[in-house]
C-alpha cells in the first residue's frame, strides 16, 4: 500500500549536481531570480534602486529578459498589462521607499482590474526592521503596511532559505482567482549576502481552481430556464477566464441578449444579434436589464461605472457568478456564487435547458436603435469620427491601451473590441498616465503584434520619460496624443458644475518634436487624415507617436435625472 507520505519527488542527476555545486559567485538576488524561472517567468519589470542592487546584479547570471522603466509607477502599468495580456503573473522589481511607494497607483490599478503582478521590492537591512528608527535611507517604519490595503497579499522575507517559498506563495495568490498584485520585500543584507544553497531549478506554485458549488448551478440553470426575459452581464471575470465562447454559447442556448461591461471588452461579440454592445452608461440599456425576469451577472460587482452610477435597480432575480468573495452581493442582492466564471459558465451550460425567445433580438434592435438616436441628437460627429478612425487603422488582433481620456470614454461605450482581452483601460482605479506605459508591457509580451496606446495630453506627461523606454527596447507602441490643451473631461465636469473650470488648463510641449528627440518618429494629424497616419504608424517597426490636436466632447449622461 502507497501513502502519501510515501510520495517523494526524487531528483534528477542534473539536480543533484547543481545542489552539491552551486556555482560561486551567487548572492540572495540570485535565488530570487532562479525562483522566477522556476515558476515560469521570462521577462520581469522593474527600476534599480540601492537596496535592490542584489537582485538587479543576479538578472545578469540569469536568462530572465528585462524592461526598465523610468517610474517605478510606470513599470507597475506595464508589468500589469503584461499580467492581462499573458495570464502569467508579472514580476516588477523595485526598491525600497521612494521606490516602493511610487509603484502604489499602478497597484491599486493592477487590484481594480485583478491582474497578476508579483512586485518585489528590497527593505531596509534586518536590523532595521520591527520600527525602530534607526535613520536608514528610504526607512519607513512598516513598509508592507503600505501595501495591505491594496495588494492581495503581503510575504516578508528575513531569511536566504524563505525566498524561494515567499516567492512562489505570493505566485500562487496572483494567479488564484480573483487574479491581482502580491507583495515580497526582502531586506538588503539577506539580497547582498553571499548563498550557499542549492540553485532553484523548479517550484511548483500551481493556482486553486474556483469552482462552483453545484446546487448553487442547479438553481440557477432552473432559474434561467424558466425566466421569460433573461439577460446577462459580462464582466471582465470572463475575459480573464478566458471563458467567452462558453458565454456565447450559452446565451444562444438562452436566446438571452448580453451587455459587457467596460472592463469585459470583448466578451462577447459585437455584432451578434444578442448583443447589447457596451452602452451601460445609457438609460436605454439600464432600463432593459432592470426589466430582466433573470440577470446573470457573471465577472463583475455592478460597480459605479457598471450600474450606470448607481442608477440601476433590478426588479427580477439576480444571479452573480463572482471570483472575488468582496464582491459577491456587495450592490444588490443575488443568488451568489462564489467562483471563477470558466467553471460556473461550464456547469451552466451543461445544464440549462434551451430556451426558444424570437422576440429577443428584437428586443435588443430596438434598445441599440433608441442609443444610437440618443447619440445622434447631440451633434458629436466628431467624436464618433475619430473613434471610428481608430478602429479602422487598428488591426482587428492589436491590443490597445487607453488612458483615463475622453476618447477613452467614448471607447468604453462604441468601441468594437473585436476579440477577448485586446482593449484594456484604467477604468478600475481611474489614474492617469496608465495607456503608454501599459501599451510597453503589451509590447514586450507579444512582440509580433503592433500595440495602439491612446492619451489625452494630461496623461501623457505622466509617463514621457517612457519614450525613452520605448526606444532603447525598440518596441512596437504607437501612441495616439490627443491634444486638447488641459484635462479635458475635468474642463467638463467643472464647467458643467460650476460654470467654468479651474486648474485645468495646461503648459505643454510640441509633443511631435519631443518625441523626435526620443529618436521616436512623430507625426501632427489631423481628424480626416487620422485614419491613414495612424494605420501607417502602426504598420512601421517600432515605436511611433501620433498627435491630434483636437476639443472632444462626451456625449450627455442619463444618471444625473
Amino acid at each position: 500500500m502507497t501513502h502519501d507520505h510515501d510520495l517523494v519527488l526524487r531528483p534528477t542527476p542534473a539536480q543533484t549536481e547543481a545542489a552539491l555545486n552551486p556555482p560561486p559567485g551567487r548572492n540572495g538576488g540570485d535565488l530570487v531570480v532562479e525562483t522566477l524561472a522556476g515558476l515560469g517567468a521570462t521577462t520581469v519589470f522593474g527600476l534599480p534602486g540601492q537596496h535592490a542592487l542584489g537582485m538587479f546584479d543576479a538578472l545578469r547570471r540569469s536568462d530572465l529578459s528585462y524592461v526598465g522603466l523610468r517610474v517605478e509607477n510606470n513599470a507597475g502599468f506595464a508589468a500589469d498589462a503584461y499580467g492581462r495580456i499573458t495570464g502569467e503573473a508579472a514580476p516588477l522589481l523595485l526598491s525600497t521607499g521612494p521606490g516602493a511607494l511610487t509603484s502604489l497607483a499602478a497597484l491599486q490599478e493592477a487590484a481594480a482590474a485583478s491582474a497578476p503582478v508579483l512586485a518585489i521590492s528590497s527593505q531596509i537591512p534586518t536590523a532595521g526592521l520591527g520600527g525602530g528608527r534607526h535613520g536608514y535611507l528610504h526607512e519607513l517604519p512598516d513598509q508592507a503596511a503600505s501595501f495591505r490595503g491594496v495588494v492581495k497579499s503581503v510575504h516578508t522575507v528575513r531569511a536566504q532559505s524563505q525566498i524561494p517559498s515567499a516567492i512562489a506563495a505570493a505566485w500562487k495568490s496572483a494567479l488564484t482567482a480573483p487574479h491581482g498584485p502580491v507583495w515580497v520585500e526582502i531586506p538588503q543584507d539577506v539580497l547582498l549576502a553571499a548563498t550557499h544553497l542549492p540553485v532553484v531549478t523548479a517550484m511548483d506554485a500551481t493556482p486553486e481552481e474556483l469552482v462552483p458549488r453545484p446546487e448553487l448551478t442547479a438553481l440557477a440553470a432552473d432559474l434561467l430556464s424558466k425566466a421569460a426575459r433573461p439577460a446577462v452581464v459580462a464582466g471582465g471575470g470572463v475575459v480573464r477566464a478566458d471563458a467567452s465562447r462558453k458565454l456565447r454559447a450559452l446565451a444562444e442556448k438562452l436566446n438571452a441578449p448580453v451587455v459587457t461591461t467596460f472592463g469585459g471588452k470583448g466578451a462577447f461579440p459585437w455584432e451578434h444579434p444578442l448583443s447589447l454592445q457596451s452602452w451601460l452608461e445609457d438609460r436605454h440599456t439600464t432600463d432593459f436589464l432592470e426589466d430582466a425576469d433573470v440577470l446573470l451577472v457573471v465577472g463583475s460587482g455592478l460597480g459605479e461605472l457598471s450600474s450606470n452610477y448607481h442608477t440601476f435597480k433590478p426588479r427580477g432575480r439576480v444571479i452573480q457568478i463572482e471570483a472575488d468573495l468582496g464582491k459577491l452581493e456587495s450592490n444588490h442582492p443575488a443568488l451568489g456564487i462564489h467562483a471563477d466564471a470558466r467553471p460556473a459558465l461550464q456547469a451552466l451550460l451543461e445544464t440549462v435547458e434551451e430556451r426558444a425567445d424570437e422576440d429577443a433580438t428584437h428586443r435588443v434592435r430596438e434598445v441599440l436603435s433608441k442609443v444610437r438616436d440618443r447619440i445622434a441628437a447631440q451633434e458629436l460627429t466628431l467624436e464618433q469620427h475619430v473613434l471610428a478612425s481608430v478602429r479602422r487603422a487598428l488591426p482587428a488582433d492589436s491590443p490597445s491601451f487607453w488612458d483615463m481620456t475622453i476618447l477613452a470614454y467614448w471607447a468604453w461605450s462604441a468601441f468594437d473590441a473585436k476579440s477577448p482581452n485586446t482593449m484594456h483601460s484604467a477604468q478600475g482605479a481611474g489614474g492617469l498616465g496608465y495607456g503608454f506605459p501599459a501599451a510597453l508591457g503589451a509590447a514586450a509580451a507579444d512582440p509580433t503584434r503592433p500595440v495602439l496606446a491612446v492619451s489625452g495630453d494630461g496623461g501623457a506627461l505622466y509617463s514621457i520619460a517612457e519614450l525613452a523606454t520605448a526606444r532603447q527596447y525598440d518596441l512596437n507602441v504607437t501612441w495616439l496624443i490627443v491634444d486638447d490643451g488641459g484635462y479635458g473631461i475635468l474642463r467638463e465636469y467643472m464647467t458643467d458644475a460650476f460654470g467654468e473650470p479651474t486648474a485645468t488648463e495646461l503648459t505643454r510641449p510640441d509633443y511631435v518634436a519631443l518625441a523626435e528627440s526620443f529618436g521616436v518618429p512623430g507625426i501632427r494629424t489631423t481628424p480626416e487624415s487620422l485614419e491613414a497616419d495612424l494605420a501607417k504608424a502602426l504598420a512601421a517597426p517600432g515605436p511611433s507617436v501620433v498627435v491630434l490636436p483636437a476639443v472632444l466632447r462626451m456625449f450627455a449622461p442619463t444618471h444625473l435625472g
